[in-house]
């Protein structure tokens, strides 16, 4: 059987709720149908990310992107309230620090973040030391720190964006989508796993890793794979004296709080796929002699678990590929986002709202995250993946 709706979205995570939610609060008058395959969200990006949010980028759409959604993220308990449940997300500004052993190499960025509005500080090794005391300088030359970044509950927010589209009508499908419908050019509708047809003029991709599967079962590959990012939770014997900022080592090893136990990660290479196995050896081998080296109080350290999630690895320049698909009227996109989401789902909704119902960005410009950006060579190379 053949339904009809007015916006068809594909993933219902942060990013596709989002969306939803943005057009809804916007004015778009028609039916929002999201799909979304994994109805526990097990296995969704979102609630397996390390959930930090931050300004300390090398590009300044990603610096202006953040500093809108973080502003957003802000006022989000009152904004995503339904009636008098308020949206927590238990948003900690308790700041992003990036270690350098150059501090030379930190200059020029430090002025692009301040000149889009970032408080930015760059700090000498000594000025490090009244953030983390217990933090090892010797081979460290200063960082950069941004006290307005932290971390939030990357699932309280997904909760809060859903929670808040249902109350303004959008509807939640629980099923898999196969493929997008199209004729003479133009997005039609979706195919369903199970065999059912949904019609709608506008189909937006934000499927998160399985995206690029969508999009290329589709007829239109897109430069994007699924790598494994893995998270290990400790304890440790002797406490810190202050609670962290997200802190990112030169190593590219970053750790911070969680609760009063610690979190820690690093994009380790893994070949591409969908993979969800977390290791202890990973710990082991790769995070705890950084860790031990860079704090002295995680010299002992006691492993609480862990968990893996996925990156939507864009492996053209890292960045998210948001707008309309040039070969494919009614096809728009929200993906390859490279671990960035959670903090970029903000803007990109409203982006994306606006670029539907308008035709154009007004509020941020996200025209550098096109498509059409990796035939004409204009990649936004971003130097601060974590």
């Amino acid at each position: 059987m053949v339904k009809q709706t007015d916006m068809i979205i594909v993933g219902g995570g942060v990013i596709g709720s989002s969306i939803a939610y943005n057009l809804l609060s916007d004015g778009f008058e028609g039916e929002v149908t999201i799909f979304e395959k994994d109805r526990t969200y097990e296995f969704a990006s979102t609630p397996r990310s390390a959930g930090g949010i931050r300004h300390l980028f090398t590009t300044a759409i990603n610096v202006q992107v953040s500093r809108y959604s973080i502003q957003k993220y802000l006022t989000f308990p009152e904004d995503m309230a339904v009636g008098s449940d308020k949206a927590e997300i238990d948003f900690k500004q308790r700041g992003y620090l990036f270690l350098s052993k150059n501090i030379e190499e930190l200059k020029e960025q430090h002025a692009m973040q301040v000149a889009n509005g970032a408080n930015s500080e760059l700090l000498s090794r000594n000025e490090l030391l009244k953030i983390i005391p217990e933090l090892n300088i010797d081979d460290l030359d200063g960082g950069l720190y941004c006290k307005d970044d932290g971390y939030l509950d990357p699932y309280s927010v997904m909760q809060g964006y859903v929670r808040k589209t249902k109350q303004l009508g959008g509807e939640y499908i629980y099923e898999e989508v196969e493929t997008i419908l199209q004729e003479a050019g133009k997005a039609t509708g979706v195919k369903l796993k199970n065999g059912e047809v949904y019609q709608a003029p506008i189909v937006i991709n934000s499927a998160g890793p399985w995206a690029p599967i969508l999009s290329e079962a589709s007829g239109f590959p897109i430069p994007v794979v699924p790598l494994k990012r893995q998270i290990i939770q400790f304890d440790t014997a002797e406490p810190l004296v202050r609670e962290l900022p997200l802190t990112v080592d030169p190593t590219g090893v970053y750790f911070r709080h969680e609760g009063s136990s610690i979190i820690s990660g690093f994009s380790e290479k893994v070949k591409p796929g969908i993979d969800f196995k977390w290791s202890r050896d990973f710990f082991m081998e790769q995070l705890w002699p950084v860790l031990g080296h860079r704090v002295k109080n995680f010299e002992q350290a006691k492993i609480v678990g862990g968990w893996a999630g996925m990156y939507s690895h864009n492996t053209k320049d890292q960045n998210a590929i948001v707008g309309e698909h040039p070969e494919l009227s009614g096809y728009y996109m929200a993906v390859g986002f490279s671990g960035h989401g959670m903090q970029q789902a903000p803007a990109v909704g409203k982006g994306l709202s606006e670029l539907i119902r308008k035709g154009r960005y007004e509020t941020l410009d996200l025209s550098p995250f096109c498509f059409e950006r990796f035939s004409t060579n204009q990649l936004i190379i971003e130097g601060a993946v974590v």
